[in-house]
């Protein structure tokens, strides 16, 4: 049988295409045993969160319990108001050794987290003039994403609903027209609750989706880990062999005529 078809990132290949979120855990350790589990191979990480001074903070040091051999690190700009903020903490981590892919986060308003698409675009000119990799988190709003598309950011990542709020998919007629329109991976980002979502997102035909609080929190984390996992491999090898169209009548699986011809 074959397996699905790797995911493709400014050139990189991933065999997994479920990225997963650090926040939330009850542990790094947890963190860590999660993150095996899922078989993801992109972590994002919220820089407020990553010790970047190399003092060894006990309260930030979230980047010794994830293995840069074994997982490409997307450092997160979340909490910065502005562009200028993002693209400030983008270079704090680029100076500290980190890889210069950067989960491009800006949303000012602490109640409901939308990212603010203005400030995003400007940060995301100044980070790809910079040369960094940047995956911009957007609304699902066709015409930023096209637009991001066109200054050259490697995907681009609609949210599905608010983050953490674990309502899976209401943008889908927006997220259908993205990734119509797309010449980059699209990721589903933020709102997925249930491996169903994540599931769906796929047979959408997103190129892969980013997962945190609904693993984070779950009573077993790695369990859940395990069922995204399979979601997301079960959703896009749907999408590449292709649904069965729906029908708007009964279709006998057994039909009479083989018997009364």
């Amino acid at each position: 049988m074959l397996k699905n078809a790797p995911l493709t990132i400014a050139g990189r290949q991933f065999q997994s295409r479920l990225l997963v979120g650090t926040g939330k855990f009850s542990s790094p350790e947890a963190m860590r045993e999660v993150l095996a589990a899922s078989g993801a191979q992109i972590v994002t990480v919220a820089l407020r969160r990553a010790d970047l001074s190399g003092k060894k903070d006990p309260f930030a040091n979230i980047l010794e319990f994830i293995d840069p051999d074994r997982y490409l690190l997307l450092s997160n700009t979340s909490g910065a108001m502005d562009a200028e903020e993002a693209v400030r903490l983008a270079r704090l981590a680029a100076a500290a050794g980190l890889p210069k892919w950067i989960k491009l986060e800006i949303h000012p308003d602490p109640r409901y987290l939308l990212p603010d698409p203005v400030e995003t675009f400007r940060a995301a000119e100044m980070l790809v003039r910079e040369e960094f990799t940047v995956l911009p988190y957007i609304n699902a709003d066709p015409v930023l994403a096209k637009r991001l598309q066109d200054i050259g950011v490697a995907t681009v990542m609609p949210l599905g609903s608010p983050i953490g709020s674990n309502r899976g998919i209401q943008t889908r007629v927006q997220i259908r027209i993205i990734i119509e329109q797309a010449t980059v991976p699209v990721v589903v980002d933020a709102g997925l609750g249930a491996p169903s979502h994540a599931a769906e997102a796929m047979e959408m035909g997103a190129d892969a989706v980013l997962v945190n609080t609904a693993i984070a929190v779950a009573s077993d984390p790695n369990r859940i880990a395990v069922a995204f996992k399979m979601a997301v491999e079960a959703g896009r090898a749907a999408y590449e062999i292709g649904l069965a169209a729906e029908q708007p009548w009964a279709a006998p699986t057994s039909p009479l005529t083989a018997f009364l011809g």
